[in-house]
């Protein structure tokens, strides 16, 4: 059995629907917030904030960017659902810390004849890239809230957030 049939089964044994979640929440979150962070499977969002449903958006990428796209949904985020605070949470033992973008992507146009066209985010310092991440979308127009973006560094291990300044 794939993935994607295990996670239909569970679906369809009843761990989700009725008694797992609750309904007629509202469109917009109630606190108010936005959360970009890593789609590192090692991170449980809700628990890390104590998040309950319809509370805040959560927005993943790799490495929890800034990215054209995860922008886009930050504009529609505070334009048609009401957020003003955007909260960046990169994380310890990222995929991309040291990753060199250019190796990939030659590696990538090596097997298969076609350059990728963006850029995968690898960094070095994860600390520069949580306050390059704010400063990207601080410096953004279209945001209207740019004065309450926060970034903040997840350790994996010991489970505890620090703001990076």
């Amino acid at each position: 059995m794939g993935a994607i049939d295990e996670l239909l089964a569970r679906h369809t044994a009843g761990l989700a629907g009725p008694t797992c979640c609750e309904t007629g929440l509202p469109t917009k979150p109630r606190l108010r917030a936005t959360v970009l962070t890593c789609m590192d499977s090692r991170i449980d969002l809700f628990r890390v904030l104590g998040l309950k449903l319809g509370e805040a958006h959560v927005l993943r990428n790799a490495g929890g960017l800034a990215t054209d796209d995860a922008i886009r949904s930050l504009v529609l985020s505070q334009h048609k659902l009401g957020t003003q605070e955007i909260m960046v949470i990169q994380h310890t033992s990222c995929g991309l810390k040291d990753l060199h973008d250019a190796d990939l992507a030659a590696s990538l146009e090596d097997q298969t004849g076609v350059a990728p066209p963006f850029d995968f985010g690898g960094f070095d310092d994860l600390d520069a890239s949580v306050r390059d991440a704010v400063l990207r979308l601080r410096d953004c127009p279209w945001l209207e809230r740019r004065d309450a973006i926060r970034g903040f560094v997840y350790d994996v291990d010991s489970f505890r957030l620090r703001e990076v300044y």
